[in-house]
């Protein structure tokens, strides 16, 4: 069965009378180039020796036009045994008329519906080009055979194949029935999983109106996308081909299925070359040997009532034959024995060679059946009854070599393998278009090795070198990531930048990945760096200037000490107990270069060092304060009469007071540091791009106790040196004593909501400023005034001069 003609003149059935015969137009030369591969196979089958010997296959033809109903009378007339037989064959049968298997058809919906009639008869229907997936389903088309891949894989092909050349915005036209349907819905399916969007998707049936061609041009023109998926039948895209080289649809890049890649009467109908530039996939090449001669040795007609071989012969020689009613225009009258010789036209062309071997290995594959189950040696068994199922049976298990080493197979399903050449249409000279194999798609191989690409030369549409674009969007480079457009496909997106601290690093990112919390995005927001790790050094100006006021007050305290040490038997040494004068000097040394412990990256011991350090020197300094204070409290009590207070506050008190007020201190650390010391901690929350590298406290309570200890003492110490203020002597050291814890508490006081609100190595800075502050402080306002007695009034450094009576300074 084969669509000897690819159109028919539409009619509207009335159903008030019987509905006239189904007019077929368009005369299609490829359904003849197809019955003769058919006949050189049954000629070579015939006159084998070793396949079917002794057994003569016949034929019969049938002219479906291409069309369902037709297609649906002939198979139920095949079915009842009253078929019309459109061309003899020569020698009458003289078995049974009962069919053994049917050729055909080519196209898939034509072919459904005798596959569909026939099935539940089981009688074999081998096709050669009907490539639709749907009648690889056999619980619909039980029979169903074919020597084509199925279009499963060829629409996902071709959405790989578009896939691969970068193109994500498409247009598609399909042929309006089950083959482009079908086809274009698993290209649909597999495009949307490969992040392709059809912009738009067109139907078209060579029997439409021209409205329905002009619609589809204009919708063409307007689109945005330049590549265009055409799953379209020959018959459909020659018709349409004529309109779009008439409007100059130029400067789209084709892709194209099996049924007109590479059909050269397509191409030889693109007159403007529209299509130039145009890849899709086809049939493997293939040869089979003696089939074009015989295919070219057209044998004279017998007869010539026979009306479609009466055309034929007209349009193929451009003749017309004489008294016989014909469409033929030609002059010429025909004579019946013309050959081809000098004749150029589409039956002469071989171009579908691929399709010629599908009909020849069908023919071959039932053969095959055959030969197995009438047991043929050297004879067969001629008294075997047939019977189809049992045929079919057979050719779903057959295997063998054609004559040229193709191997022939089926599955499951009745497909065979599915392997593609990949066709370019690249000009050449004289208007010639040359189709150029680029590449294979094999579903045999891994998926990842299916579509494999040769490094050949393409030649794309306009005859441009490079390859085109077709996007709704740009990509978006590294550092963006897609924003897609409200009610528009997936394609069409905006490109914003990522916002900081993430980074995209490939072309085209759903979304922006966040650095690790020790990196950070750079300007470009395409890769992570390291956040710079911040912390006071000594290296900058702010920690080398509070180093040199460390070291500064430090030298200050030591050359304090050895004026001391040098005037030691003076008596403004002697007056304020020098024993307590000199440890609070060595204390406050200490308080000066534990500032320095403050400075530099924070380590383990650095952290519980800096802390528990200064805990300890500032006790120790205001616990020789507070001693000094009660000793200038307690002389003067002392004095009065039934006093016995100066026996309990000796030297000996005076050393335990001070030991004892340091080691409850001592005591806070340890528990500190045993229960939750300080720790190096990097905080990435005050800064996004930095990493500040402090000391974490560890337990806030350990760290509050040791400085509420220190506030505490430093309290009482301006209680005792406040009460002692006034008390008579020319030289009353609480005086200066209370300056001092003025400034001490002053400088702590403010301290604590600086110290909170100052971020990152600032907060250290305010710590080390307080300790300098408070330490120069007490180091000025105590000692200052004794070294500017010693060193430049010494007439006043005399033991009359401290016991001399002198009204109390007041304040």
């Amino acid at each position: 069965m084969l669509s000897f003609h690819t159109s028919w003149k539409d009619r509207k059935d009335t159903y008030t009378h019987k509905p006239l015969p189904l007019q077929c137009t368009s005369l299609n030369f490829r359904a003849f180039q197809f019955a003769q591969a058919m006949l050189f196979a049954i000629e070579e089958i015939n006159n084998s020796t070793d396949l079917l010997p002794g057994v003569i296959l016949g034929y019969k033809l049938f002219n479906t036009c291409g069309n369902v109903a037709r297609s649906v009378g002939v198979t139920l007339a095949l079915a009842n045994g009253n078929e019309i037989v459109s061309v003899p064959s020569k020698a009458p049968c003289t078995r049974p008329a009962y069919v053994q298997a049917i050729m055909g058809e080519i196209s898939s919906s034509p072919t459904m519906a005798i596959a569909s009639v026939i099935g539940p008869f089981y009688v074999p229907v081998v096709s050669h080009f009907a490539t639709c997936a749907c009648l690889s389903d056999k619980t619909k088309y039980p029979s169903f055979l074919r020597t084509i891949p199925s279009d499963y894989y060829q629409s996902r092909a071709l959405a790989h194949l578009v896939k691969y050349f970068g193109w994500t915005w498409v247009g598609a036209i399909r042929t309006n029935n089950d083959y482009g349907n079908n086809g274009m819905a698993t290209f649909t399916e597999t495009a949307q999983q490969l992040d392709i969007c059809l912009e738009y998707s067109v139907s078209f049936f060579r029997t439409d109106p021209y409205v329905k061609i002009q619609k589809i041009i204009d919708i063409i023109k307007a689109s945005t996308s330049k590549v265009i998926v055409a799953f379209l039948s020959h018959a459909d895209f020659d018709v349409l081909i004529r309109e779009f080289s008439n409007h100059n649809l130029s400067g789209y890049q084709w892709v194209g299925s099996e049924s007109w890649i590479f059909d050269s009467q397509t191409a030889a109908m693109d007159k403007h070359h529209i299509l130039d530039g145009a890849i899709g996939l086809s049939i493997p090449k293939a040869h089979v040997s003696g089939l074009r001669e015989f295919m070219l040795d057209v044998k004279p007609l017998n007869s010539s009532n026979n009306e479609l071989f009466t055309e034929f012969w007209e349009s193929l020689f451009s003749c017309k034959f004489k008294g016989l009613k014909s469409t033929a225009e030609a002059e010429r009258e025909c004579t019946g024995h013309e050959d081809l010789t000098g004749v150029q036209n589409s039956f002469t062309d071989m171009s579908l060679m691929p399709i010629f071997n599908n009909v020849y290995k069908g023919v071959y594959a039932v053969a095959h059946a055959l030969h197995n189950i009438l047991k043929c040696n050297k004879t067969c068994n001629n008294n075997m009854q047939l019977d189809p199922f049992t045929i079919l049976q057979h050719i779903l298990k057959i295997h063998f070599k054609t004559k040229e080493g193709d191997e022939v197979d089926f599955n499951e399903n009745g497909d065979p393998a599915a392997k593609y050449e990949i066709i370019n249409w690249q000009p050449r000279e004289n208007s010639i278009v040359e189709f150029v194999s680029v590449g294979l798609y094999d579903t045999s191989l891994a998926p990842e090795k299916q579509l494999n690409l040769q490094n050949k030369s393409f030649i794309w549409t306009r005859n441009s070198k490079q390859v085109p674009v077709s996007a709704c969007s740009e990509k978006c480079p590294p550092g963006t990531r897609k924003v897609f457009q409200k009610g528009r496909p997936v394609c069409c997106y905006d490109c914003i930048s990522c916002a900081e601290g993430e980074i995209s690093n490939i072309t085209d990112s759903v979304t922006c990945v966040r650095c690790p919390p020790e990196f950070w995005s750079n300007e470009r927001r395409d890769a992570c760096i390291k956040k710079e790790a911040v912390f006071l050094s000594y290296t900058e100006i702010m920690g080398a200037l509070l180093t040199a006021a460390s070291l500064f007050g430090a030298c200050m305290t030591i050359g304090v000490a050895f004026i001391f040490f040098k005037y030691r038997k003076t008596s403004i040494v002697r007056a304020n107990n020098s024993e307590l004068s000199f440890l609070l000097l060595f204390s406050l040394t200490l308080c000066f270069l534990c500032s320095l412990t403050f400075i530099g990256q924070p380590s383990d011991w650095s952290c519980m060092l800096r802390h528990v350090t200064f805990g300890i020197t500032f006790v120790l300094c205001i616990s020789c304060l507070l001693g000094k204070t009660m000793v200038v409290l307690m002389a003067f009590r002392a004095t009065y009469p039934g006093s016995n207070v100066k026996k309990w506050f000796g030297q000996t008190q005076q050393r335990l007071c001070v030991t004892g007020f340091t080691l409850i201190q001592v005591i806070i650390c340890i528990i500190w540091l045993t229960t939750s010391p300080p720790f190096p901690f990097k905080n990435f929350k005050e800064f996004k791009d930095k990493i500040i590298l402090e000391c974490a406290l560890g337990s806030a309570v350990g760290f509050w106790a040791v400085l509420g200890y220190i506030g505490l003492l430093a309290v009482l110490c301006f209680i005792f040196a406040f009460l002692a203020r006034k008390l008579p002597d020319n030289f009353n050291e609480a005086q200066f004593i209370t300056f001092s814890m003025l400034i001490f508490c002053a400088v702590w006081i403010t301290f604590i909501p600086a110290y909170v609100s100052s971020p990152g190595k600032f907060s250290v800075a305010v710590e080390i400023f307080a300790i300098l502050a408070s330490s120069f402080g007490l180091l000025i306002c105590i000692f200052m005034p004794k070294c500017y007695i010693i060193l430049l009034k010494p007439e006043k450094n005399t033991k009359k001069n401290m016991m001399g009576k002198k009204a109390p300074y007041s304040f």
